[in-house]
Formats: C-alpha cells, structure tokens, sequence
C-alpha cells in the first residue's frame, strides 16, 4: 500500500481509537453522573456537554482554539512554561475527535443507566453493597450494550471527524492529515484515484466496525 494512503489510515484509525479510550472513561462517568444524579442546573449540564453534537464542527475547533492555542486561557500558560503546543499535532486531532464524539457516549450510556430497574439496584443496597459496588457489579453491566453503542459511534464520529481536527491540527501531509483531511485535499487537487481509494477505504473500515461490533453486542447481551 502507497505512504500517501497507508499514513492517512493508521494515523486516523490511532486518533480514533486513543480518543475513543478517553472518551468511554470521561463519558461513562459523566452518563453515571447524570443518570444517577440530582440536582440544579443538570439539564444545563448535559446542554453543555452535547453542543459539540449539533454546533457546525468548524465552531467547536474554533472553541478549541480559543482555550488550547497558543493565546488560548489554557494553551498560553502551557505553552510558556513547557514551550509546547497541541496545536497542529496529532493529540489535536485527538482532542477535536473527543470533544466531538463525546456526546454520542454520554447519551447512550445515560439512556442505557437510566433503563436499569431500580428494584434491582435499592436490592444490592439492601445486601450492603457499596454504591461503587452496585455500579461496578449491577448497573453497568446490566447498562452494557449502551455503553458499548456509544463507544461504536464514538470511534466511528472519531474516524470521520473533519471540521474541527482541520482547525486545530490543520493538513499537514505525514504528520496530521487523517484520512478525511486526505480525502479533502486529494480532491481538491483533482486527485480523484487517491481520493477513490481512500472513500473506499474509510468505507470499508468504518463498516466492518460497525457490523463487528454490532455482531458482539448480539452475541454477548
């Protein structure tokens, strides 16, 4: 397989997958949080994880680069101490995949933590279990194929995420062009054979995922 499009491929399908890493971490946690949780202002919490969801991709990176740039509250202070920046790098591309995916995590392992039957959960807290424990032994388990469904989507958010991974880690050829990127500046080269090749590709990719994980989740709920 030509460099041109074997880098595009590892790399987008590494930024998908650390990415997606993260976000079943921080998304389950925040789903648990929400679902089992309450108090003022909570809806206005889950507005704000979820904007990434519906804002234009092109205004999340815009975010981005407003708290992570160089000038940015949190980038600027990183950056005169250490002398580095995410931007245009690889974990850019990573942090746009997770912030944009994220939502896709929170809403299915919420609606999956919210469904579990409560009788069962007062029950282990009648054994004497822990909350810690109840979650760990009876809630997410029994919420699994949701959380396994936010974790599809999120990789497959992740793998085509385009908009803001071009505004924070920018096109730059073997060292942050996923294949996205790729595809976009191949055709607009005119490179239509590149681009053909790697349409087909992230097709392919992407729905071999999707069945795969599909197949698991039918095999093993």
């Amino acid at each position: 397989m030509d460099n041109p499009v074997f880098f595009p491929m590892r790399l987008s399908l590494q930024v998908a997958a650390v990415a997606t890493f993260f976000i079943i971490i921080t998304g389950v946690a925040v789903a648990y949080f929400l679902a089992r949780r309450d108090f003022r202002g909570k809806e206005l919490l889950d507005m704000l994880f979820t904007l990434p969801l519906v804002l234009p991709p092109t205004v999340t990176g815009y975010y981005l680069i407003i708290i992570f740039g160089r000038n940015g509250f949190v980038g600027k202070p990183l950056y005169e101490r250490t002398g580095w920046s995410i931007m245009f790098t690889w974990y850019a591309a990573v942090l746009a995949s997770f912030v944009v995916a994220l939502p896709l995590m929170i809403k299915t392992a919420r609606a999956a933590i919210e469904s579990v039957d409560k009788n069962l959960i007062n029950a282990s807290y009648t054994l004497g279990h822990t909350e810690l424990e109840t979650a760990m032994k009876v809630i997410l388990p029994l919420a699994k194929r949701g959380i396994i469904a936010g974790a599809v989507l999120s990789f497959a958010r992740a793998m085509g995420e385009f908009g803001a991974t071009l505004m924070v880690a920018g096109d730059l050829p073997g060292k942050t062009d996923t294949m996205p990127l790729a595809i976009y500046s191949l055709a607009g080269s005119g490179e239509w054979s590149g681009a053909n090749t790697m349409v087909i590709l992230l097709t392919a990719i992407s729905g071999a995922f999707l069945y795969l994980a599909n197949k698991y989740t039918r095999r093993t709920i």
